[in-house]
This record gives C-alpha cells, sequence and structure tokens, in this order.
C-alpha cells in the first residue's frame, strides 16, 4: 500500500482496506475535476478536469467512456477513460444533473432541473431522441432492469414521475415525501427504492402498480432529526443490502433488503452525497461533499477501512475496471 492510502487508513481509525483492482471516479462540483483513484492502492492517481459543476456521472456499459452532468455548461460530457480527455459535449437541456443509462447502453437519460424536463439523449448519434415534462426540479434518474420505464425524482412536487421509454411520454406519478432525491431499482424489477431527503424518508415502491408498499425512516443517535437527509442509495450485487447515505447526518445506514430493516449506522465524513459499491459487494465508496474526502467502507464490517482527500465538494460516484 502507498504511504497516502496508509495514512488515509490509519486517520480512518482502521486496518488498511483489501485491494481491489478496480477504478473509483469521483466529481468535484466544486473544483470542476473528476478524481481518479486506483482501488488497490486508494490512491488519487489522476485529476480531470471537466465542465463547470460536475454532478452526476455515469460509466459506459463497456467501460471507456464516463458521461458527467456538468451541470453549469448545460451539457453532458463524454471523457474517454483511457486519455481522461473530454471527447465531446452532447446536447443535454439546461441545468443536467443526474443520469439513467439504457439497458442496451445506447441512450442517456439526464434530469434538466431548470427546464422540468427529462432529456433522452442518442448516445452515438450525439443527438437529443426526445424530451418529456416532469415535475418541477428534476434530479434522481433511474431505469427499470426491463427496459421499460424511466423515472424522475422531482424534489419540488414530492412526487415519482414514470416515463414509458418507447413512447417517451409520462405515463404515471407516485406521491412520496417531502424533497426525493434518488431512486433505484432492484435487480428484479420489482421495487423501487426512493429517498426522500427533506422528508427523511426512504420509499418502497411496487413496480406494477407504481404505489408505496413500505417507508423507512432513520434515527441516528446524537443526531438531530432536521440533519438526517437521505440523498444516494445503492444495493450490493446480490441484492441483499442496501446503503443509503444520510447527508448532514454523516453517516451511511445499510438496510437489511429483505426485512427492509437498518441493521448498521456508518460514520462517515460531513454531508455524505452519493454512494457507490463495488463490484464484489465487499467496500462502498461515500463521497463527503463538506469535507472534501471519500470513505470507503467495508459493508460486511460496517465500518470505514479509509478516509482519501479529494478535491472541492465530491458529488458523485461511480467505480469501474
Amino acid at each position: 500500500m502507498k504511504p497516502l492510502a496508509l495514512i488515509a487508513a490509519l486517520l480512518a481509525g482502521a486496518a488498511p482496506a483489501t485491494a481491489l483492482a478496480e477504478t473509483v471516479y469521483v466529481s468535484n462540483e466544486r473544483a470542476n475535476l473528476i478524481s481518479v483513484i486506483d482501488g488497490a492502492t486508494l490512491a488519487v492517481k489522476a485529476s480531470w478536469p471537466v465542465g463547470k459543476r460536475p454532478r452526476g456521472i455515469i460509466l459506459s456499459r463497456d467501460g471507456r467512456h464516463l458521461y458527467i452532468c456538468a451541470s453549469d455548461e448545460n451539457a453532458v460530457q463524454v471523457v474517454d477513460v483511457a486519455t481522461g480527455q473530454v471527447i465531446a459535449d452532447l446536447s443535454s437541456g439546461e441545468d443536467p444533473e443526474m443520469f439513467a443509462l439504457s439497458v442496451d447502453g445506447k441512450t442517456l437519460f439526464a434530469s434538466n432541473e431548470r427546464d422540468a424536463q427529462v432529456t433522452a439523449i442518442d448516445i452515438a448519434g450525439r443527438r437529443v431522441a426526445f424530451q418529456t415534462v416532469v415535475g418541477v426540479e428534476p434530479e434522481g434518474m433511474a431505469t427499470s432492469p426491463d427496459g421499460k420505464w424511466v423515472v424522475a425524482t422531482s424534489e419540488t412536487d414530492n412526487k415519482l414521475h414514470w416515463i414509458d421509454i418507447a413512447s417517451a411520454s409520462l405515463k404515471d406519478e407516485t406521491e412520496v415525501g417531502i424533497r426525493p432525491r434518488h431512486a433505484e431499482f432492484t435487480a428484479d424489477g420489482r421495487q423501487l427504492w426512493a429517498t426522500a431527503e427533506i422528508g427523511g424518508t426512504l420509499h418502497i415502491i411496487d413496480v406494477a402498480t407504481r404505489r408505496q408498499t413500505a417507508q423507512i425512516s432513520f434515527s441516528v443517535p446524537g443526531v438531530p432529526a432536521e440533519k438526517i437527509l437521505p440523498v444516494g442509495v445503492r444495493f450490493t450485487p446480490d441484492g441483499k443490502q442496501a446503503l443509503v447515505a444520510l447527508g448532514r447526518a454523516n453517516h451511511v445506514a445499510i438496510i437489511d433488503v429483505a426485512t427492509q430493516k437498518v441493521t448498521a449506522l456508518v460514520p462517515v465524513g460531513q454531508r455524505v452525497w452519493h454512494l457507490a459499491i463495488s463490484a464484489d459487494g465487499t467496500r462502498a465508496y461515500a463521497a463527503n461533499g463538506l469535507s472534501d474526502t471519500l470513505s470507503v467502507i467495508d459493508i460486511a464490517a460496517a465500518r470505514v477501512v479509509a478516509t482519501i482527500p479529494l478535491a472541492r465538494a465530491p458529488w458523485g460516484v461511480a467505480v469501474g475496471k
């Protein structure tokens, strides 16, 4: 392990993390940079300049390109991961926030916060395929495993908006808690899990009916309820656990999917925003926006095993080879 990674692990108060042959990409929205982290050493190996206020970040299905929501550029940028260079700017509507990728990897769906719409981008053709009006201030995006739905979380309307991809039309709405931020489908496509930041809740939706079947609330010892602001949510590859970033509560919650119960709370950095999980499901990477760090979490042990200094205001996280 390199010295910087060892120091980071010691600062986290834990043994050094197990090496993984993967690469972690983190958007730093106030530095206009992508931090590139070696999963084996947990050292930042590169910093790639991108457009202004990078937020949402997602890898192409083949792992060759990184797509960035350059929110203040009103563009989606395509980065060649082999060179770290921006190779294209794709039109995406105003203020793109987050992405979802179609099942076949050919279409990007970007939420346009100021336009109150979702823009579907034909990646190969580098053109807008369609735009669909949704609720006010859409942010989170998710595509269903069967390729039928793309869902946007509309912060001001407190709703999830369901777009039928084949017809490019809005088909349904689901009311959830206050200020929904992020959504993820379960691997079997039967449920959608969505966080409500100001509501302090996580909502579980039956996809067949588009109606809520359960709601999870969070309590963190010593943390006022108004600081528990769930944002990012991700499932482990085996689908047995979900991890939720709790914002200014400075914790990540681990949830047993079968019982829908919180099984652990992991202290991390300040204002944890989004996270990603390694391909083998052993660790999670959580972006701490006010600490300017990335917390590396051993999921089985439910503890931070390394803390990596980054640039300014890390926001989104993606993991590739």
